[in-house]
């Protein structure tokens, strides 16, 4: 600590302080062995007015790297450190340690607004270079080229525009012109986009469980590369419901042991999901059981024209789509497919293949009585350029996987693909479900958070409070309806609290709610006045909004 404090006065990070808040300091463990300074602004944060600049989807970002074969990694040297606190703010960063009270004057780690204020700064400076040959995920670049000597360019042009804004790297955390490395959790190559191997091998000498804790830890582990397993949720649904009602204590079951092994395995064997290429045709494989739908992306690579996997998708069945017969179900599981994956199909330079094992769906497009909910549908296909094959059930195995599994006792599911996109009670908000994603960055749910909830950090919990009371589709309910549609999909402490008192300060509510209580007061006749200004009625206008 005192190293720190001598090395960060002499740069000029930090000054002594008078300031009344006082903040405190520890140090955590780096990958490399280092110590990184870190302060526990907790109570700063709170009263902190958020910067809602986006920070990248990284499933969106990877999708930019399909035609890149060589790649050089750079990691910036403290990142943070180089963006200046407001004048006259300086105080509001103090922390207090062993050696005295100190304040930053430069932006430290742990300010709830640091990771949108940096990447605001680095996407200023690369701003002409995203999404041509550089991904910058906060203080880490990635540049990508689809030939050597286009990389040795770009490597230039982007070392010197950090050179020109006086940013530095760590060369030890560096990788130059390498044909695979990992960014951002994932191993990316030219062939496509996989688990580290370290991953990898820390699920398969993954001990069992023995606690909560350690089944939440595994959990949140697996969920990550989720979008590698086919039916993730229906796999992992005896581990889910371990953690049903909160429990203080593990009930293992022999199912559970089995889901355990099951997972590790998947997770060890688990495919290299293909780069989309939109140059290419899509194949969508699509099947419906009783309980769910399932399908899978495809396209055909390589000489032989082999079959190579670009994402899967698998929901349960709602409870009135479970009522649809099987020709409804089959069409929906198509619809579903191809909403999920639109922003790769839509516009597409080929028609795509959609293959079902129910015949009457080829006749779909050319049908010529269909009731109103085809009809919808029906519509929604014309933005899209498609064929429609049969193949006997026998031979659809991919699809049919997917949705078979949905027998087993399963939780609310979230489905997930390359770019996830959540399906909750509505159409969704991408600004939304982006900026509940960036906040999650900055607020890690809680260990107690349900693996299978969206956890809401502090600052977004109102505005989704009123996407769900609000929604078309939803038209204000009650209190009970709102709390209900809430916890189908998202959890956050106190929840029934808060949402007892967004309803009941709505004002739409308050407008439209009939009074159930009688006028106050009694009617009578008033008495004749004896001069002007004797008597002086007044009216008490009542059961205004709140």
């Amino acid at each position: 600590m005192e190293e720190y404090i001598a090395e960060a006065l002499k740069s000029g990070f930090i000054r002594p302080s008078t300031s009344p808040a006082a903040a405190g300091f520890f140090f955590v463990e780096k990958k490399d062995g280092g110590l990184r300074p870190c302060i526990d602004y907790r109570g700063l944060n709170n009263v902190t007015v958020k910067f809602r600049y986006p920070l990248p989807l990284v499933p969106s970002a990877l999708e930019q790297l399909r035609e890149a074969i060589i790649y050089t990694k750079l990691d910036l040297r403290s990142a943070y450190n180089l963006i200046r606190i407001k004048e006259g703010d300086e105080w509001k960063t103090a922390f207090h340690t062993s050696r005295g009270h100190y304040e930053y004057q430069v932006m430290p780690y742990g300010l709830t607004n640091s990771p949108a204020i940096f990447q605001s700064f680095i996407n200023e400076i690369f701003k002409d270079l995203l999404n041509q040959f550089v991904i910058a995920y906060i203080d880490d670049i990635l540049i990508y080229s689809r030939s050597e000597a286009e990389h040795i360019d770009h490597v230039q042009i982007v070392l010197s525009r950090l050179l020109q804004n006086k940013l530095y790297v760590k060369a030890e955390k560096c990788e130059f012109h390498v044909k695979q490395t990992s960014f951002l959790g994932y191993c990316i190559s030219h062939h496509g986009v996989k688990m580290e191997e370290m991953k990898v091998q820390a699920v398969t000498e993954w001990p069992q469980p023995t606690t909560v804790k350690e089944l939440h830890r595994f959990l949140g582990f697996a969920n990550f590369y989720r979008r590698f397993i086919r039916n993730y949720s229906s796999v992992a649904s005896p581990l889910t419901s371990l953690l049903k009602g909160k429990p203080t204590r593990l009930g293992w079951t022999k199912e559970a042991t089995n889901a355990f092994i099951d997972l590790k395995e998947r997770f060890t064997s688990a495919p290299i999901l293909k780069h989309p290429d939109p140059g290419l045709p899509f194949i969508v494989d699509v099947d419906a059981s009783d309980c769910g739908i399932g399908a899978v992306l495809s396209q055909r690579t390589g000489q032989p024209g082999k079959l190579h996997p670009c994402a899967f998708f698998s929901r349960k069945l709602t409870a009135a789509e479970r009522n649809y017969d099987v020709g409804n179900k089959e069409l929906l599981s198509m619809k579903a497919a191809i909403e999920e994956w639109r922003h790769w199909l839509e516009g597409a330079v080929h028609p795509f293949q959609i293959i079902t094992d129910h015949k009457n769906l080829e006749y779909i497009q050319n049908a010529k009585r269909l009731n109103p909910r085809q009809a919808r549908w029906a519509l929604f296909f014309t933005r899209f350029q498609f064929t429609v094959t049969y193949r006997p059930g026998s031979k659809n195995c991919k699809a049919d996987a997917l949705s078979r599994r949905y027998d087993l006792p399963t939780e609310h599911f979230s489905s997930e693909s390359i770019i996830p996109r959540s399906v909750i009670l509505a159409p969704v908000s991408w600004d939304i479900m982006e900026e509940l994603h960036q906040e999650q960055e900055r607020e890690p749910p809680p260990a107690h958070c349900p693996p299978d909830k969206q956890y809401v950090p502090l600052g977004l919990r109102q505005r989704i409070m009123q996407w769900i009371h609000t929604s078309i589709s939803a038209g204000h309910p009650g209190i009970s309806r709102t709390l209900h549609l809430l916890q189908n999909s998202f959890w956050w402490p106190a929840m029934a609290k808060e949402v007892t008192a967004y309803v009941k300060s709505c004002p739409v509510c308050a407008q439209s709610k009939t009074p159930k209580e009688l006028p106050s007061g009694l009617l009578k006749p008033l008495p004749i006045p004896q001069r002007p200004w004797s008597h002086l009625s007044i009216d008490f206008v009542t059961d205004l909004p709140p």
